[in-house]
């Protein structure tokens, strides 16, 4: 069964506390904390031991999880120093997820070295990738790379993930961008459905050529069709909700997180 999650994003003012509350009231089933912004819920890197743990039980005692550390980690930045620093961030995101006993950490690919054939990119990003896979294996925990930005179309995710052959590298499906780039969701699903260990959901519609974020169902970007595919083939990780609010902005948390859970259960009759 496809399970619920909300990323901190759509409620970076809320105490952690808070944050279970809203979770529990429109039944989510996971957390995932974006690092790195400065939301209220407080979880970074920088936590103590104690903290990590307080956490991880404080959502279990509530049957909720961490799913995934979602960070800014770029493997394909073109200039190696750049890239080793964000290798080094990798490694301690891995180190906090596996002691908040969540399963997965999101990276990006970023954007990739310019006049350079795909290949060449792919290379490095393997090799970047490849400094912190038996980390994260002997730790529990699977690192993903999303489809955005340069990485928004499936097929060279696809082939850092298939060329890499390592069971704890795999895919995150940001449903919205890869039809950004005219991608229909059965064709992603065939490119790297199998890979696809969780998934990142924001509908929205195009204002002056440019796509703007709003409920779920109501806009242009089809996830209906992408939890058909992967429900069908058996996927049971999280449908996690990133509708970006900036710290202080105004905006309506609540409404957002129970629309989208709505609609969820509507698209998956759940």
């Amino acid at each position: 069964m496809i399970k619920l999650a909300t990323m901190t994003s759509v409620c970076p003012d809320w105490t952690l506390e808070e944050t279970i509350a809203g979770m529990k009231r429109h039944g989510y089933n996971a957390l995932e904390p974006r690092v790195e912004w400065g939301h209220a819920a407080g979880i970074e890197a920088d936590l103590d031991a104690g903290g990590r743990d307080a956490i991880r039980h404080r959502l279990a005692d509530e049957g909720l999880e961490v799913c995934c550390i979602a960070t800014s980690c770029r493997l394909a930045a073109a200039d190696p120093d750049e890239r080793a620093g964000h290798v080094d961030a990798l490694r301690t995101y891995i180190d906090l997820a596996a002691d908040l006993g969540c399963l997965y950490v999101r990276t990006f690919g970023g954007r990739r070295a310019q006049n350079v054939e795909w290949q060449a990119v792919v290379d490095y990003v393997i090799a970047g990738y490849r400094q912190v896979l038996l980390q994260a294996a002997d730790r529990g925990v699977t690192v993903l790379m999303e489809t955005h930005d340069d990485w928004s179309c499936s097929a060279p995710v696809r082939a850092v993930v298939e060329q890499a052959d390592h069971p704890n590298l795999q895919a995150l499906w940001d449903i919205m961008h890869p039809q950004r780039m005219l991608e229909k969701p059965e064709e992603t699903f065939g490119v790297i459905g199998a890979c696809t260990r969780h998934l990142h959901a924001h509908d929205g519609s195009y204002v002056d050529g440019k796509i703007q974020t709003g409920p779920l169902g109501e806009g242009v970007i089809d996830h209906a069709t992408p939890l058909e595919l992967l429900a069908d083939a058996g996927f049971d990780g999280c449908f996690s909700v990133e509708v970006i609010h900036k710290p202080g902005s105004d905006h309506d948390a609540d409404r957002v997180l129970g629309q989208y859970a709505a609609k969820f259960r509507q698209f998956t009759g759940q």
